[in-house]
């Protein structure tokens, strides 16, 4: 399998090596690149090429949230008990119903506000009454009321 296509992303951050600690713990693995005003990372867990530098943050709402979608649960556990050990918080939502699909996952935070989820699709699900309304699942009758109840502590839960 070849290394690329890899997705490219370039966030400012507010505390360049706050957030170099940040991406280290999440991916579990050092930057390949580190300069002056400057980091890049290129983790094993997923087609990523992340680079980082001080600057003004953006809005961090107009990007709700990344993901990084593994091949199963037992990765997601690995991710989880990882980053867990590293002694960061995370948010667990396991058999999750949201947006459509059933997913087992967790959150994360970054220095600046930026959610992320490792996450993997259990299943789709063909429910007309889940629905994304803003970035995020609503449940409109009661037969979803424990997908709501399950979910409601999910502010982004779209995978």
């Amino acid at each position: 399998m070849s290394d690329y296509p890899k997705i490219h992303l370039s966030f400012p951050v507010s505390d360049l090596d706050r957030s170099v600690s940040f991406y280290k713990r999440l991916f579990g693995e050092d930057p390949v690149k580190s300069k002056p005003g400057y980091v890049k990372f290129l983790p094993s867990i997923a087609p990523l090429n992340l680079a980082l530098h001080p600057g003004r943050t953006a809005d961090t709402t107009a990007s709700q949230h990344m993901g990084i979608e593994v091949a199963d649960r037992e990765t997601v556990l690995d991710h989880l008990r990882r980053v867990k050990e590293s002694g960061m918080d995370v948010r667990e939502e396991m058999n999750v119903d949201c947006c459509h699909a059933n997913q087992d996952k967790f959150w994360v935070e970054d220095p600046d506000g930026r959610e992320w989820e490792i996450y993997v699709l259990n299943r789709d699900i063909d429910e007309p009454d889940l629905y994304v309304s803003d970035g995020c699942c609503e449940i409109v009758n009661e037969r979803a009321e424990q997908t709501a109840a399950t979910s409601a502590e999910s502010s982004r839960c779209c995978g």
